[in-house]
């Protein structure tokens, strides 16, 4: 019997028990793989942020060109993501994702030869254009395996790994650079991106073989087990009512165009905290490198811990505007503390920055259950991808404006407010446009302000 032929009524599911031991099994054959990936992805475009700590001094470069540099990266994810989103649907994850981690690799390896501004723009721009669509593909992609009522813990769990990138890329970064520092007479930056570049490459090869499109094409599951899949998406499917379909329909939606702004204000402080977080350290006193990442990674462990149980809190009690808004605040009310304490009070600066990066990032996976709640299909693959591409401008914005400020002023102070005030906008956007989603009424009949 085909897939395709299992179909149950609305609201009916097969038993819970076999149903959770085999999203158990997907989510074991799935999300640890594309954890990896993401930690890597995550390492490669945000390392720029712990070797500017001797990079800028060893190329003489101002803070205005490193904030430009590392925004820039954005630019090159808002021309090409949604391209990339609509390819992945139509060729598959593994050929995509496997495109995009083997070219970052290498784009992430020539960075160790940048010599000029220019250079250095170039290949940020090149970084963010072979990215462009990893992360909003894969959000995608999880939806072609889990249910609505399953995905934020799947959604956390994937992006925490962005948390844990940070546990692991401080002290990385900071042992390479205080340990190969002059070894084959480069410096310790260049070694950080030779070493963090080359295992892109070859996660890449191994996607094409080890990741599975859909899951009627598993075959590490039963004939069995993805007919119960197919039909519980099926399920799944029909109790959200109608969604639509047409990318150039919910473009005149303005649901789509609430949530971009949603996101924007979260990436905002998201890219700021990853660009400037060792900056902040540095601030405040610890100036060695290996101390900056070590300080970083534990700021990130309590991110990830955020992520993750903000997800699992989230599929519990199947509610995400509370769940997003409130870690947003909280991200907000650290950062005008931080801003507010920085020269003053550098453990309670620590502390706060901490904070800071867990209500920002707790608030990303569950952000992401909204849109999906009224977008499907090609708009679905369109949608995800231009939320994600036109909010991470923010990316492109905030790093750079804190550039100029730092360059200007020599300090991060209103920059930092600045920041602040567009996470909490985030926050009152949600709580007052976002509809209240009931489980047991479809989306179609929930009113957006």
């Amino acid at each position: 019997m085909s897939t395709a032929s299992i179909a149950l009524p609305a609201g009916q599911a097969p038993a819970k028990t076999e149903l959770d031991g085999i999203y158990k099994k997907i989510f074991m054959r799935l999300i640890p793989f594309l954890m990896m990936l993401w930690i890597l992805a995550w390492l490669d475009r945000v390392n720029i942020g712990f070797v500017k700590l001797t990079m800028l001094d060893d190329l003489k470069w101002s803070e205005a060109i490193y904030g430009l540099g590392a925004g820039i990266f954005f630019l090159g994810y808002f021309f090409f993501e949604v391209p990339s989103n609509l390819l992945l649907q139509k060729i598959g994850a593994k050929k995509t994702i496997m495109r995009i981690t083997i070219g970052w690799g290498i784009t992430s390896i020539v960075m160790m030869f940048v010599k000029t501004p220019e250079m250095f723009y170039f290949l940020r721009f090149l970084l963010g254009v072979f990215e462009a669509g990893f992360y909003p593909g894969i959000i995608l992609y999880l939806t072609f395996w889990f249910p609505n009522d399953r995905r934020a813990k799947a959604f956390g769990m994937f992006m925490s790994a962005s948390a844990f990138a940070g546990v692991i890329g401080g002290p990385l970064a900071g042992a390479i650079m205080t340990n190969l520092n002059g070894v084959n007479g480069w410096a310790g930056w260049q070694w950080v991106f030779l070493i963090e570049g080359v295992p892109s490459v070859m996660a890449g090869i191994a996607t094409y073989f080890y990741l599975t499109d859909k899951p009627e094409q598993a075959h590490w599951l039963t004939e069995h087990e993805r007919n119960l899949v197919h039909a519980d998406l099926e399920r799944d499917a029909a109790s959200l009512g109608h969604r639509e379909h047409s990318l150039l329909a919910s473009l005149k939606d303005g649901k789509i165009w609430l949530m971009i702004a949603i996101y924007f204000c979260i990436i905002a402080a998201n890219s700021s905290l990853t660009f400037y977080g060792p900056t902040l350290v540095k601030e405040v006193g610890f100036t060695n490198p290996l101390a900056v990442g070590w300080i970083m990674a534990a700021a990130y462990l309590c991110g990830a811990a955020g992520m993750i149980l903000n997800g699992i809190h989230s599929d519990k009690y199947q509610e995400a505007r509370y769940h997003c808004g409130l870690a947003a605040a909280l991200g907000s009310v650290s950062l005008l503390v931080i801003a507010l304490l920085l020269k003053t009070s550098p453990l309670l600066t620590l502390v706060m920055l901490a904070l800071a990066i867990v209500g920002t990032m707790s608030a990303i996976p569950v952000f992401w259950q909204m849109p999906n709640r009224f977008l499907s299909g090609a708009a679905a693959a369109g949608g995800v991808a231009l939320i994600n591409s036109v909010a991470n401008l923010a990316g492109f914005g905030a790093p750079w404006m804190l550039g100029i400020i730092k360059t200007s002023t020599g300090q991060l102070t209103t920059g930092l407010y600045v920041v602040a005030a567009f996470e909490i906008c985030a926050t009152i956007l949600i709580l007052m446009f976002v509809p209240r989603f009931n489980k047991n009424v479809p989306v179609a009949k929930a009113t957006f302000h």
